[in-house]
């Protein structure tokens, strides 16, 4: 079926402590989930057991402080999610289901891998996944400006009620996933699957072409990793 974008969709966003997702620790998390009923969204804020650097407290506004006194422990939190995305997954409950939507979806759940081997918690199963991140570059490469979800968002013409809020951010990137294939027929015609192992591609060829770049530049291009939805490489 080419219509996965018209039915249920669960959207999926971290905060977290840095930008590298091998190392990063989660601050705060939200699942929404869109059908045919009211939304449904559930976030978390979590004490990620290290400080939390100022840089990445003025983006999320999750200060060491505030995590400590008011978040729950990492464990409780991954074993919830993990439920939540294992049900959506395996089609447990009432209803169809469609796609789990992140944008920039190889570093939220590259966070989410390490937490759980961090956490000595067991992995789930995510697939299939939409990351309007990855279609953008590769259906509209060319267009000049950031690629930011901010930036996407206002090209696509569809909204982002507060950058950096974490239920915020998965809201809109499920709102790009709806938009998206009305803009490029192309996704209308494609099955979930399709889809999914059209975007592991995607990935790998826009990476491959980064890591030539920066190799003929002379730059280090040791961490520039191909995989999607979950990177390869660093350490937990």
């Amino acid at each position: 079926m080419g219509d996965w974008w018209t039915g249920p969709m669960l959207g999926f966003d971290l905060e977290t402590t840095g930008v590298d997702p091998t190392t990063a620790r989660i601050v705060t998390a939200a699942v929404v989930i869109v059908n045919d009923g009211p939304t449904r969204t559930d976030t978390w804020l979590v004490d990620p057991g290290i400080p939390i650097p100022e840089g990445a407290a003025k983006v999320h506004g999750i200060t060491t402080e505030k995590a400590q006194a008011e978040g729950t422990d990492p464990v409780k939190m991954l074993d919830t999610i993990n439920h939540i995305l294992g049900m959506w997954i395996h089609n447990e409950g009432e209803g169809p289901r469609g796609p789990m939507v992140a944008f920039n979806a190889s570093y939220d759940f590259t966070v989410l891998s390490r937490e759980l081997t961090r956490h000595d918690t067991d992995h789930g199963e995510w697939a299939p996944i939409v990351d309007p991140f990855v279609i953008d570059r590769h259906l509209d490469k060319y267009r000049k400006g950031k690629r930011t979800l901010a930036a996407e968002v206002d090209h696509y013409n569809v909204t982002l009620d507060q950058a950096h809020d974490a239920s915020a951010d998965a809201l809109a990137a499920l709102r790009l996933a709806w938009r998206l294939p009305q803009v490029f027929p192309k996704l209308a015609a494609m099955t979930l699957t399709e889809l999914h192992d059209a975007q592991v591609g995607w990935h790998a060829e826009r990476q491959t072409s980064f890591r030539d770049y920066l190799t003929r530049s002379g730059k280090d291009a040791s961490d520039v990793s191909d995989g999607w939805p979950i990177q390869t490489g660093g350490t937990p």
